[in-house]
């Protein structure tokens, strides 16, 4: 008996918890607005390698990773790399704006809900979330690499981060 009621719990929560999809798969559109309401779209960087940092404003490991997605924009943009944030802290066109003066941020960064992005990435508002989550998407719209729920360091290595952007602009 003990044995049926954890068997239907578990499957009680699996059917709750979406897994995090698969990669490499098709990036499916994203849309937020930026602090001056211009639209920043996904899939509209198709032909690009895009690292989509999705981040708290408050968060000391998303503004630096900001920082080096803007020396990493700087570098490796005329090859046809775009790096973009999307702030989802119940943020605010002024916090985001904010947020890109103070920490020097030369790329695009927007805002959206939280469950917006947390349907995007797979995640479930029950999981435990670190920040920044990082999404690493190919010139042909596929995603290559995505953060857990609970982070994923090797995606925001430097050096690391290098050798994937600079294989997939090859």
């Amino acid at each position: 008996m003990k044995y049926i009621s954890v068997l239907t719990l578990a499957l009680g929560l699996a059917a709750v918890l979406p897994a995090m999809s698969p990669v490499p798969r098709p990036a499916n559109d994203f849309r937020c607005l930026d602090a001056d309401g211009k639209q920043i779209s996904i899939a509209a960087l198709h032909g690009k390698v895009v690292v989509a940092q999705f981040l708290s404003t408050t968060c000391q490991h998303c503004q630096a990773f900001s920082r080096l997605l803007t020396k990493l924009q700087a570098e490796y943009g005329p090859q046809g790399f775009q790096a973009i944030g999307v702030a989802f802290n119940e943020a605010t066109p002024e916090m985001v704006r904010d947020y890109v003066k103070n920490n020097n941020v030369g790329i695009p960064v927007g805002y959206a809900p939280r469950e917006d992005v947390l349907s995007y990435l797979g995640i479930s508002v029950l999981e435990s979330l670190r920040v920044p989550q990082v999404m690493i998407i190919d010139r042909r719209g596929q995603v290559r690499a995505q953060s857990a729920a609970q982070g994923s360091p090797e995606l925001q290595d430097e050096a690391n981060l290098r050798r994937m952007i600079g294989g997939l602009l090859k």
